[in-house]
């Protein structure tokens, strides 16, 4: 209850932090705040199942993926149809998208992403997952990796214009140097939000979601930026540090509990924004 009458409170009139005005939610066509909790959708072949799922277990914001050149792709149909049924349901839902190529190019991206997707007049805002760490470049020529992230925030921010942008980060960027500073601090700045992946199927101990999200809501109520805290649905691997980082072959009641553990923990963070699920197939697949 804390949690959501904190982001009431932010959305409607913005908080304090460190002399700081706390950067308030964007709200969608209709005047509605962000949602406390999201939901990753990268699959929208079903948008009623997907709207389903999400009134049924409180989701009240979707980041949608949206494909290349939208505009001539035989998802925008889809896309079309699970936007009218989120805005008759009440939720929000934001232009997902993202590739580790993305930085080499990011006017490609504004050209053939973006603005298509923009244009639609579907989302009320965008939701980048970006993540250059995963490519071979990352461990050969960090630094030059991190320019080029960083210039395409810089891109997509400038021809985002009034539309909100966010990103998704792992929780160990704040162990990454940038700029003179750390790089979930550098994207923060780029952005409007961010959702830190804090995936692990437990809340609390020192490798709980709660300690490794600490860090960016810190950095986030530093920097008045509202950060969500992602967790996993999906099957990664039968691996224990794999096993670990995902929710799939647990129960929802078992789910809800560590839920309730990190809300609770991070309530009264002017920062905290909500959860986010990742994603729509596997939370379907989380019952019992």
């Amino acid at each position: 209850m804390a949690m959501v009458a904190l982001v009431a409170i932010v959305g409607a009139v913005g908080v304090t932090v460190a002399g700081q005005a706390m950067a308030a939610p964007e709200v969608d066509r209709t005047g509605r705040p962000a949602a406390a909790r999201a939901m990753w959708v990268w699959d929208t072949s079903d948008p009623q199942a997907v709207v389903s799922l999400a009134t049924a277990r409180g989701i009240g914001q979707l980041y949608a993926a949206v494909p290349p050149h939208v505009d001539g792709s035989p998802k925008l149909a889809e896309l079309q149809q699970l936007v009218a049924l989120a805005d008759a349901a009440g939720l929000r839902v934001d232009a997902l998208g993202g590739d580790p190529g993305w930085v080499d190019n990011p006017t490609w991206v504004v050209t053939n992403w973006l603005q298509p997707a923009l244009a639609t007049g579907l989302f009320t805002g965008v939701h980048v997952d970006i993540e250059p760490y995963t490519t071979p470049a990352w461990t050969k020529n960090r630094k030059a990796v991190i320019k080029k992230y960083l210039t395409t925030l810089d891109t997509l921010g400038a021809a985002a214009a009034a539309t909100p942008i966010e990103a998704d980060i792992p929780f160990w960027f704040d162990e990454i140097a940038a700029n003179g500073s750390t790089l979930d601090r550098e994207i923060m700045r780029r952005t409007d939000a961010v959702t830190v992946m804090a995936y692990r199927n437990t809340a609390d101990g020192t490798d709980g979601t709660i300690a490794l999200a600490s860090a960016e809501l810190a950095a986030g109520a530093l920097l008045g930026r509202p950060v969500r805290v992602g967790q996993e649905t999906n099957f990664l691997g039968a691996d224990p540090t794999e096993v670990k980082q995902t929710f799939h072959g647990m129960t929802l009641a078992q789910m809800d509990a560590q839920l309730a553990l990190v809300r609770d923990a991070f309530s009264g963070s002017p920062a905290f924004a909500g959860l986010a699920i990742h994603d729509s197939v596997g939370y379907a697949a989380v019952t019992g």
